[in-house]
């Protein structure tokens, strides 16, 4: 075999030979299948999905979902914007916290 092999998703990482049907609804179904469909953008299901993730609180899966919607063309701004909206409508302690880890994702 030549060439080298794609490193494994981070749910692969993270659970492995652990938790292998979440690996696989993750890797398949999730960013296989949902991802992909053709109703909204890469751009506007990061920004539901960050939206989601903010108002629910799930600050840890955040770090990643930030980051995918820079690569997804949202800018930090418009991601910063969408958390400070949310305050009024998801609470503000909610919004504090996300805005929090955009802060660290964002500055490094």
């Amino acid at each position: 075999m030549s060439g080298t092999q794609p490193e494994p998703s981070g749910a692969k990482q993270m659970f492995g030979e652990f938790a292998p049907a979440l690996v696989h609804f993750t890797d398949d179904v999730l960013f296989g299948e949902v991802w992909k469909r053709p109703g909204l953008t890469p751009k506007e299901r990061s920004l539901v999905t960050v939206a989601a993730l903010a108002t629910n609180g799930n600050t840890e899966q955040l770090v990643f979902h930030l980051g995918l919607a820079k690569e997804n063309g949202n800018t930090e701004a418009e991601l910063i914007e969408a958390l400070t909206h949310l305050a009024f409508y998801a609470g503000w302690p909610q919004a504090m916290a996300a805005m929090a880890v955009a802060k660290k994702v964002f500055q490094g």
